[in-house]
């Protein structure tokens, strides 16, 4: 799947249940749906996982909890916009 396929997918009402959980996370982001991005995102113990996690809480605002969750990713905290660093995850994701 491409990321313009991805973008596409947004188009539906529900995420397709052959995305892995961490595709469905920032498929329900990109929805507005925080709280079911989060739900999802924060049960993949995975360094990936983490990084939705920091990103999602940077989302938030709560910029201590993401620091937490960009360590725990081995990720520096972002400095790009939020969209730019969901694309970024996204595409990590897809390859």
């Amino acid at each position: 799947m491409t990321l313009s396929e991805f973008k596409e997918s947004l188009q539906q009402t529900k995420p397709s249940d052959k995305l892995p959980p961490l595709l469905r996370a920032l498929w329900y982001d990109a929805k507005g749906d925080w709280h079911a991005a989060h739900d999802v995102a924060q049960d993949v113990n995975t360094k990936d996982g983490c990084w939705i996690h920091a990103y999602l809480h940077r989302k938030e605002g709560d910029n201590g909890n993401a620091a937490y969750w960009y360590h725990r990713a081995n990720q520096p905290v972002c400095p790009k916009s939020l969209l730019e660093e969901w694309e970024a995850i996204t595409l990590a994701l897809l390859i």
